[in-house]
Parts: C-alpha cells; structure tokens; sequence
C-alpha cells in the first residue's frame, strides 16, 4: 500500500496549493496521486485506478516505461540543459526534428520546440502573423476557430479556443480592433444538425458558414484556421463525414493557412500517426505534443511547410533574428525522451496494436448506445465519448446545475475508473497498451457506475 500524505482530508489539502481545478476543490477532496504502472493509477491511500484518460490525453505508453525513464537518465547524465538560441544546438533536438519531419502527414521543413501545447499554438500564432507581414500581406491578422475548440491556455491560444470556460473574466479573446480570433459553428452533428441533415449537408454548411465569415471579414484580413482533426476538450467530437474536404476547399480558394493542432491526435490516437491522416487535413502548419513524450517530460513541437519556412526564413535574415524562443526549446533531456518514445512506438508496433484494438474499444462504447440516458456515442481509434441526455429521443440535455456528467464521472471514480467529464459527454482516452483484457476492465467498471448512475437518476 502506498504511503499516505496525511491521516485525513484536510491534512491532503495542506499538500496542495495550486490554483489548478479550484473549483473542484469544494465538492470533492484532492486525489493525490503518488505512483503508476501500466495503465494503473495508485493514491496516496493506496486505491488503484485504471486510468481511461491517460491522464491528460497524453500517457500514451502508459505509467511505468521502463525505456522512457532510462533514456531520461541518460541524457540527465550526458548533457542535462543546453539552449537552442545563437546558432546553438544539441545533438538530440537535431535528430528528433529529422524524425518529426520523417512522420509528418504532409511535407514539413522545419520544426520548433516548445514545452506544452498552449506554448505550441501560441507559437503557431506569432509564426502565423510574422509569415503575413513577411509576404508584404500585413493585413492578414485573423484566425478562424471553432467554437467549443480548445487550443491552450495562453492568452492566444485561449483567444483562439471555443470554451467559454477559458474566456469568462480573463477578457478573452483578447480584445483587439479589429478583432483577430474569431469563432464559427461546432462540427457536432449529433448537437447541431437540422432535423433531417446528413453529416454531408451539415459539412457542407459549416464550409458554407466558414465561407461567408471569410467574405465578411475580407479575405484580404483572414490569416490563417486552426482545428483539432477530433475535438477532445469539447466532448471528444469527431468530424462529420466531409468536413475536413470541404472546408479545406474554402482555405485553399481564399489563401487561408491550415493549422492542424495535434495535441491530442497525434502519435497513434485515432490508428495513424497524425489524425490529420485519418481525416485527409493537408496541414501547413502542425502542433503537437502530450504523446510526443508520452507526457514523461513536457516537451512539444510546430512544424511547419517550405512556404511559411521559407518567407520566414528570408525575412529574419532582414531583420537579423527570429525573435521567438523559449529557455527550454529543445532540451536535451526532453528531446531524448521524445525520441525514445518515438522508437518505441516503432519497436512495440504501437499503430498496430491501436489499430487491432480500436474496434473492440469503440464496439464497447457502443454497447452503451441502448442506456436510458446515454444520448450520443462517439469515437475513432482509441479515443471516445460517451453524451448523457435527460431524455434521448427528444435529445434535450440535463439541466446545468444537476452536473450529470461530473456525477457520472464521480461514480466511476468509486468503481475505480478514471474518465472525464466535459459537461455532460464522459470522455475515454486509455493508453495505447491497453490489451483486451483491461479493455474488458474498463467496461466492466464503466457498466458499473452505469448503472449506478441509472438507478440514481430514476431516483
């Protein structure tokens, strides 16, 4: 058994003392977690977890990769800090980048590093704007989202996400005249479609919407659209059938750029490497991270095309620098980390055992379409969502203040089952090595507090 931090809650709670989810803090204790392995979670009391969520989205290898950590030591060992500014460089970061660009769903000249995804995205912006007045096209400031999209907490990244979680009395987006992120309809079919509209019509709608946003705006004024190829923060939502075509067309008609923000697709989740693969996006600028590392170390990456390389290339030759960078871009420790996550995504044939398993995971969520109050179930690869509705047919949601979703959330956390709850969609994310018999676990687990949650809400 683990070795408690204290003898009761208020003793846990001396322990902690970020700002980090302090809104959950009232309603439940702090889970501390104080040890991992495989797919498992360990508290500090000693209760053990499946963990579906891989902690943020990203423990893709699990809790206790042995190969992970050595690698780590290693490069602690050899060359524990060293900065990537001044025509400097480490042999690590050199070879990790060579490798990115080797996996990246569309042809890729250059990569930068970064430590998170907000950090990712927000470079993505400065990159977006520095490329613009770069080509003599200064006015080519705005970027289209989504709304319910989540790219960061940044102040740009968070401008440029859909959830007003991430807005309310932090005066996001930020306020700018004209304004520079702007947000059109959410890709959710189930949510949003018109009575009797395909996912073909409602794509095509969605383009239509998109289209009419640019001409509004100007053309001449709209940067750049970023999108998630899955949604994950905003209830794991998968794009309807056509989406990513034919909104690609209308960027392609008006010159917009692409970003594909891959922070939760990519390195295996939806089967291939990049979701941009799984759903045909032709990116011309790509973030990722989470899985980059498997989340052992924070590190994460921009890549981006000859075009946007190049006109920035030339135009920081004019100025004498790039001026964008962080103390820790390309740390050597992190970087050996990543590339030895890479390899053994290669070795342990990750993709082939995400593709051998996704069916039975998304077959196992599905099961759950016949429950009373399960509305929606949505997923790709091993990624999904499970959406609770008060009454299915008529498809009207629970009331805000029941807070279905986290109950649901709280009853699989007694089964012990870690999921998510974003409102009321229930989100699952395991490690890519769950094998079939943990898979049947988590199911197990899931139906558990399924129908505890039936039975309490029949109440």
């Amino acid at each position: 058994m683990a070795e408690p931090l204290g003898t009761g809650d208020k003793d846990v709670a001396t322990h902690l003392h970020s700002y980090t989810n302090l809104a959950a803090l009232p309603q439940t204790p702090p889970l501390v977690i104080v040890k991992g392995d495989g797919i498992h979670v360990v508290d500090e009391r000693g209760t053990r977890y499946l963990e579906a969520m891989s902690g943020l989205w990203c423990a893709s290898l699990g809790f206790s990769n042995k190969r992970l950590a050595a690698a780590g030591a290693r490069a602690l060992d050899t060359l524990p800090y060293y900065h990537t500014f001044n025509q400097r460089t480490n042999v690590a970061v050199a070879d990790l980048a060579e490798r990115l660009l080797a996996l990246a769903p569309a042809p890729m000249a250059r990569v930068f590093f970064a430590n998170s995804g907000s950090e990712a995205n927000d470079s993505a912006v400065k990159m977006v704007w520095y490329y613009h007045n770069a080509i003599g096209q200064p006015e080519r400031k705005k970027i289209i989202a989504r709304r319910n999209a989540y790219h960061g907490v940044t102040v740009a990244a968070a401008s440029m996400g859909g959830l007003d979680g991430n807005h309310r009395d932090f005066d996001l987006p930020i306020a700018t005249a004209p304004a520079r992120f702007l947000h059109v309809d959410c890709p959710h079919h189930y949510r949003y479609a018109e009575p009797g509209e395909t996912e073909q019509d409602f794509s095509s709608r969605l383009a239509q919407q998109l289209e009419q946003t640019i001409l509004a705006e100007g053309p001449h004024t709209v940067a750049a659209f970023i999108a998630e190829p899955v949604m994950g923060a905003g209830g794991v939502l998968v794009p309807p059938a056509g989406y990513f075509e034919k909104v690609q067309a209308v960027l392609r008609k008006y010159g917009v750029l692409m970003i594909a923000d891959e922070v939760i697709c990519g390195f295996g989740r939806t089967g291939n490497m990049f979701g941009s693969t799984t759903f045909g996006i032709q990116p011309d600028i790509l973030s990722c991270a989470k899985a980059l590392s498997s989340g052992y170390v924070p590190i994460s990456a921009v890549m981006v095309n000859d075009k946007v390389h190049s006109a920035i290339a030339a135009n920081s030759g004019k100025l004498g620098s790039f001026g964008h960078g962080y103390t820790y871009s390309g740390h050597p420790v992190a970087c050996a980390v990543a590339l030895e996550t890479l390899k053994v995504y290669e070795d342990e044939r990750i993709l082939e055992h995400v593709r051998e398993i996704a069916p039975a995971f998304q077959a196992g969520l599905r099961a759950f379409a016949g429950r009373p109050w399960v509305g929606n179930v949505r997923g790709v690869g091993l990624i999904g969502a499970i959406e609770l509705m008060a009454d299915k047919a008529a498809r009207t949601p629970f009331a805000a203040e029941r807070k279905a979703g986290y109950r649901f959330a709280a009853l699989a956390l007694e089964e012990g089952l870690i999921v998510r709850a974003m409102g009321d969609s229930i989100g699952l994310c395991p490690p890519l090595i769950i094998t079939r018999a943990e898979l049947d676990d988590l199911f197990a687990r899931l139906a558990r507090a399924m129908d505890r949650f039936d039975q309490e809400t029949k109440a």
